[in-house]
């Protein structure tokens, strides 16, 4: 198959049109690998369809995989993807859903901004480690030109005195 989705014959009472994916559609829409699919699959992330051995994509999959990836790049836990995830499913879904998306989100800017204050006190200390080794070179006035490498020098030669 070389296109990226396939319709179905519907179910009755489903949508006219109802879009199924197999594992490596999925997989390359996004970027992944079909291992990373079958992982989060095996985290409880994913819940596809099975017909025998293949596993089958819907839409609700490939919406959370589309979650599951900004939740990634956000710096959230899978566990913490995971429970976002789980309030699509419950009654109360998006209102739910949107307040622990809000709270996950700023326990993740607080632990930025506990990062960020980490990495400037790091840079400043290196700035002023590479300050005072850019003094004491300068104090040590110019380099002396160095011995080609690979030569010894030669041992001052000795009269035969005995």
């Amino acid at each position: 198959m070389t296109g990226s989705r396939r319709t179905s014959t519907p179910e009755p009472g489903a949508q006219a049109r109802d879009v199924h994916y197999t594992i490596s559609q999925l997989a390359a829409e996004f970027a992944l690998t079909t291992r990373a699919i079958r992982f989060y699959e095996d985290e409880g992330l994913l819940a596809p369809k099975r017909s025998g051995q293949s596993r089958i994509y819907g839409e609700r999959e490939r919406t959370r995989v589309k979650l599951i990836l900004r939740g990634k790049r956000l710096g959230l836990a899978l566990a913490e993807i995971r429970e976002i995830l789980d309030l699509y499913d419950s009654r109360e879904g998006d209102r739910r859903q949107l307040a622990r998306f809000i709270e996950a989100l700023d326990h993740r800017r607080r632990q930025l901004e506990v990062q960020r204050g980490d990495i400037d006190a790091l840079l400043d200390e290196i700035g002023a480690i590479e300050r005072d080794c850019r003094r004491r070179l300068k104090e040590a006035g110019p380099a002396r030109p160095a011995a080609p490498r690979g030569r010894v020098a030669a041992a001052p030669v000795r009269g035969s005195d005995g």
